[in-house]
């Protein structure tokens, strides 16, 4: 009925930490400080990943309850919230099933992260044993 809600607000979230993450890796830059190691991805940038994964489930949700007819243009927007026992089926929901799609979005970001940070650490080291050849 709403779970897409719980994701909408945490790509909300995400896309905040993002422009400040921007803004703070660009101050140090501009200072001559890196702020990332050379041949590795900005924290920004890995930010962006779980951004466009959340922003994308959290369309494709969108439309598929507008598809339903669970999400209308006129107030209250969703029909659930229109009857106060629709309204509690709609929260629990929200509590159960939104919150654990967020969190597996979240769980498949961070493996993400991981595997990028082994592909970044595999590739220091081939740099610095070719650097020793």
């Amino acid at each position: 009925m709403a779970c897409f809600l719980v994701s909408t607000a945490e790509a909300i979230a995400v896309t905040v930490a993002a422009k400040v993450m921007e803004k703070k890796e660009a101050k140090l830059a501009l200072e001559g400080k890196k702020p990332e190691a050379e041949g590795k991805a900005p924290f920004s940038r890995k930010l962006k990943w779980l951004r466009n994964m959340l922003w994308g489930g959290s369309a494709l949700l969108a439309f598929e309850h507008v598809w339903h007819g669970e999400v209308v243009p006129w107030f209250p927007f969703l029909t659930a919230a229109a009857d106060p026992q629709e309204a509690m089926v709609m929260l629990q929901e929200i509590a159960t099933v939104g919150v654990a799609m967020a969190g597996l979005v979240t769980l498949a970001w961070l493996g993400m992260v991981g595997v990028s940070a082994l592909i970044e650490k595999r590739a220091k080291k081939e740099d610095a044993a070719e650097a020793v050849k």
